[in-house]
């Protein structure tokens, strides 16, 4: 339920991304969406290096890869807008990130966007009772080395259940050790962050911002997920975007809501 109303937020929140929105009108539309279906929203008063967190989302612009801050920036043509959302029912975390685009953009960007999806949804797909947590990684990571995308190493993926961000942590790309073994019960959030250029990152003043160094474009998508026994489950999904579902159902081989893919 609670991967069903970030879901749900999301998809309100893309539909009023539109020039002259402000990032602080989406995270009010956000906060607003939460409380009213009697939920937390998660991210409000995670610590920080400065103060604690104040928004009930994330929301990253152009080189900003997370953790971008709401307030007065208005969206303009051409901008690309990565969100992310986190909401508590009855001690249950869901935590999920969508990126759009503002009007047209190029050909590259459009590129960059679909890729990062496909990415986690190929991660998705890997997510099977008996893997390897590296598995995980190297089906992300297999994403950017055919494109030649950069992969953000300083931020990854986690556990989550009772408590947002639990272990494991979930890289996006390969790492010396294969990680542990996947069982069936554990539920993860697989968020690659992908660039047009470095991997490498900074930290703005705000003490949250995070950016690409030399500037490129970053991209954000995340789905909370659970491992069961007939296959992985996204829980971050709703019933407009059930086309991650069909989709996931292609990359693991399975036809049919039966198969690996379980309704939400």
């Amino acid at each position: 339920r609670a991967g069903r109303l970030v879901a749900e937020v999301l998809d309100a929140v893309g539909d009023a991304i539109a020039p002259g929105v402000t990032t602080g009108d989406l995270d009010a539309l956000a906060t607003e969406l939460i409380r009213s279906a009697g939920a937390t929203p998660s991210f409000i008063g995670v610590p920080g290096h400065l103060a604690p967190y104040r928004h009930a989302t994330c929301i990253s612009i152009g080189s900003e890869v997370v953790h971008g801050v709401p307030g007065k920036r208005r969206l303009e043509e051409g901008m690309v807008v990565s969100v992310d959302a986190g909401a508590i029912v009855d001690g249950w975390n869901g935590d999920a990130a969508r990126t759009w685009v503002v009007g047209s953009v190029p050909p590259e960007v459009t590129r960059l966007v679909e890729a990062t999806r496909s990415a986690m949804l190929a991660g998705i797909a890997a997510a099977v009772p008996g893997a390897f947590l590296g598995d995980i990684s190297a089906a992300i990571e297999d994403v950017a080395l055919a494109h030649g995308y950069g992969v953000v190493r300083s931020f990854v993926g986690h556990g989550i259940g009772t408590e947002m961000h639990e272990a494991p942590q979930v890289t996006n790309y390969r790492t010396a050790h294969r990680g542990r073994r996947l069982e069936v019960g554990l539920c993860l959030a697989i968020e690659p962050m992908f660039t047009l250029g470095t991997h490498e990152v900074r930290v703005r003043p705000d003490g949250w911002t995070v950016e690409t160094t030399d500037g490129s474009l970053a991209v954000h998508w995340e789905h909370t997920m659970a491992i069961t026994a007939e296959g992985p489950r996204i829980l971050t999904v709703s019933d407009s975007a059930r086309a991650d579902e069909r989709r996931l159902a292609r990359l693991t081989g399975v036809d049919g809501p039966s198969g690996g893919v379980l309704p939400a």
